[in-house]
């Protein structure tokens, strides 16, 4: 295990997942402090082969980002200025380009959201590849309307793609917070559990994710984006993407499976563990 302290950040290190805690009491402020962390730990991470998840959490129960620092209104030439992700969609605002740096990222990235988390945070949240949320107290929420602006660093983009144009709308015009329940089954994060177990479940997705067999995780994400071109193209990607990962170590696999006994009943019922034994006696 190794650990780090970046001025906003907490970054602690394992087993191919990187645990990203954001620190900046009182409320946890988008300030550019932070922004300049979160670019550094992608920059870091961006050509790390050995690395395979990064779950972003908060230091702070209540708040896992209240939203962007507004003082930034004081001073917009200096907060357009920042020298982050400068070749990442080049022509935007500094807050977009991390959003998007973080969204090109080829690991894993999860959102654990314990506490309030708005605007440019609820911005970073949906950038990521998964969201888990605790039940009781989690909310997310896009209040810039409020303020006479719209949203700035990706809400209007991913928000549709995630809960459709009109829940998108809803969050955006109205300005109100979302639940972690209605987060949930609107789409906004995949699973809304009980804060007593959002650490556990968090943690359990990361490490399986980080176990699986060298290039079956890129593969799967990368066939599961295809999705987004045409229902043929997405076929043969899917199909190239097989054949691709159909490796002597995979094959391996699937005997050890055999000789574990599946295909009988009692395995069967409960094959899932029985395979993720499997992989972690050959990791």
């Amino acid at each position: 295990m190794t650990e780090q302290s970046l001025p906003s950040l907490n970054v602690k290190r394992q087993d191919g997942v990187l645990w990203v805690s954001i620190d900046v009491p009182p409320v946890n402020l988008m300030t550019a402090q932070l922004m300049l962390d979160l670019d550094a730990v992608a920059a870091s991470a961006e050509n790390d082969p050995d690395l395979h998840v990064i779950v972003v959490q908060s230091a702070n129960p209540e708040f896992f980002l209240a939203h962007g620092d507004l003082s930034f209104v004081e001073d917009p030439a200096t907060y357009a200025a920042l020298p982050i992700a400068e070749e990442t969609l080049v022509g935007t605002g500094p807050m977009m380009r991390l959003h998007e740096r973080w969204r090109r990222l080829p690991q894993t990235t999860i959102a654990k959201v314990a506490g309030l988390v708005r605007g440019g945070g609820s911005e970073l949240v949906s950038s990521l590849d998964l969201r888990f949320a605790a039940l009781e107290t989690a909310a997310f929420g896009q209040f810039e309307t409020l303020i006479g602006i719209v949203p700035g660093a990706g809400a209007t983009a991913h928000l549709p793609r995630l809960v459709g144009r009109a829940r998108a709308l809803e969050i955006v015009l109205t300005g109100g917070l979302v639940d972690a329940a209605t987060a949930e089954r609107w789409g906004w994060v995949n699973r809304a559990l009980p804060a007593a177990e959002l650490d556990e479940y968090v943690e359990w997705v990361a490490r399986t994710i980080a176990t699986l067999p060298d290039g079956v995780r890129a593969a799967a994400t990368e066939a599961i984006d295809a999705a987004d071109g045409t229902l043929e193209d997405a076929l043969r990607a899917e199909d190239r993407l097989l054949g691709e990962t159909f490796t002597p170590a995979a094959g391996e696999l699937a005997r050890a499976a055999l000789a574990a006994g599946v295909h009988t009943r009692e395995v069967e019922l409960d094959i899932e563990e029985v395979l993720r034994a499997n992989l972690v006696r050959r990791s």
